[in-house]
């Protein structure tokens, strides 16, 4: 083998080398970008069953006000709560007004309680059963964007993501509102 040739196989490796290297930072972006599209992919679904539930809120306050007229501080509530939904812009946003909106409707519920006639009633019954199928898929949709968001969190932190980290932004939880905690009480 002469000098030449070992040069040619040196550089070689070094091209087969860097080849591999820049191959595999292409694999670790396209990984994140993966992971980044899951999260916003996860998020539609939630918007989308959060959407559901707004659209059937005014149908269930307007049934509620026929029976429980004086009960306008937790109608009050439930339309201000929506109102702050519809105006969030950010998931961060949307997150704390849905907490807001969940903490109303729960009241709602406590109130319902009180009015037997209202409980027998055929739209009313069919709205609340709408809105428990819409919080179940809720809870769904916020477990597996959840599930998307720790997936990303968590590889942005490894090496060699952690490299290319800076261009997705570390994304937020949907965690339960504080006052989740404290059951409504219910009284007859």
């Amino acid at each position: 083998m002469n000098g030449k040739t070992k040069v040619l196989i040196g550089v070689g490796v070094v091209v087969l080398v860097a080849v591999i290297f820049a191959a595999n930072i292409v694999g670790w972006r396209n990984q994140l970008v993966e992971l980044d599209e899951q999260v916003k992919r996860s998020w539609a679904n939630v918007e989308s069953q959060l959407q559901r539930r707004f659209d059937l809120i005014p149908n269930l306050v307007e049934t509620v006000k026929g029976y429980a007229a004086h009960e306008r501080e937790v109608l009050t509530s439930i339309t201000e709560a929506r109102a702050s939904v519809a105006g969030a812009g950010t998931p961060q946003e949307q997150i704390d007004a849905n907490q807001q909106l969940t903490s109303a409707l729960s009241r709602l519920m406590v109130v319902v309680e009180n009015y037997p006639d209202l409980k027998a009633n055929q739209n009313f019954l069919a709205l609340q059963d709408e809105l428990a199928g819409t919080e179940n898929r809720i809870a769904v949709e916020r477990r597996r964007y959840n599930e998307a968001v720790g997936d990303l969190n968590a590889t942005r932190r490894k090496i060699p993501y952690s490299f290319f980290a800076a261009s997705f932004p570390e994304a937020a939880y949907f965690e339960s509102a504080p006052q989740a905690v404290d059951a409504p009480s219910v009284s007859f």
